[in-house]
């Protein structure tokens, strides 16, 4: 399709409130930067995993700036949304990452909303660190995958891409699944990771079969028998942390056993 008159080939033409993102993106830093915070800590940016220098405000507050924002936009249009989101993106601390994830799970993805899933989808590989990357996917990338079902198989996909965070990504994906009983696509995705040789999707893996646990244990307990082989043991650690000392015992037993030569079979 040619491209519409004053709009480059290419590139998709700017919305109406283009010009409005930059000054409410700005806004929306300078609130950050004067917020209250934690005391500085050097360890903070490690401990977050953040590819950006971290302010060090409180997630609540991050939250309620967030709520404020949505407040008096009343809200902005989906363009200028998203021009607003990637203005934050592209901004020097975590911060603004961190408070473009609360934007997001106020505005929503809903089911034909393609371009704000593309944008979301396109933060997911900069969202590195577990404090940006969990909340991307537990938050408005779960609660896209709710709004459209079809999305799941474009998210089973991720557990192949060659970004660490982006499989983990994958895992977190599960939140609103899982938390609503679901757990028929979540086992089949877990199934993808279980052998993911990166200790942070490991731990990923872990993590959201200890939630399957909490909604079906005897079925988990299956998949992680099933499996046991093919988790690390981080994974069985943290998905057992709350499981009987037998089980925990019989799991390390299993894991410590030689392979069997038959086919594996995948009853859960």
């Amino acid at each position: 399709m040619p491209p519409r008159a004053g709009e480059r080939r290419g590139r998709s033409a700017p919305s109406p409130g283009a010009a409005a993102a930059p000054r409410l993106a700005a806004e929306l830093a300078r609130t950050l930067a004067k917020a209250p915070r934690r005391p500085a800590h050097p360890a903070l940016r490690a401990y977050l995993g953040s590819p950006l220098p971290v302010r060090g405000v409180r997630a609540p507050e991050i939250r309620r700036i967030a709520r404020e924002f949505w407040r008096r936009a009343e809200p902005p249009n989906r363009g200028t949304l998203r021009d607003v989101l990637r203005a934050l993106w592209a901004g020097r601390w975590f911060e603004e990452r961190a408070v473009a994830i609360e934007i997001l799970v106020r505005a929503g993805i809903g089911r034909a909303d393609h371009a704000t899933w593309r944008l979301a989808d396109r933060f997911v590989d900069t969202a590195s660190g577990w404090a940006l990357s969990d909340s991307l996917a537990s938050g408005p990338i779960s609660r896209g995958l709710a709004a459209d079902p079809r999305r799941f198989r474009e998210i089973l996909g991720w557990t192949g891409s060659p970004n660490l965070w982006r499989r983990r990504a994958a895992a977190y994906a599960m939140n609103g699944l899982v938390r609503s009983g679901e757990l028929d696509r979540p086992f089949v995705l877990l199934d993808r990771l279980a052998r993911d040789p990166e200790r942070w999707v490991q731990r990923a893996v872990g993590t959201w079969l200890r939630e399957c646990g909490k909604v079906d244990g005897p079925r988990t307990e299956r998949f992680l028998f099933a499996h046991v082989r093919d988790l690390a043991p981080v994974a069985i650690t943290v998905a057992t942390e709350r499981s009987s000392p037998k089980l925990r015992a019989a799991l390390r037993d299993a894991h410590a056993r030689p392979r069997s030569s038959g086919p594996r079979r995948r009853e859960y």
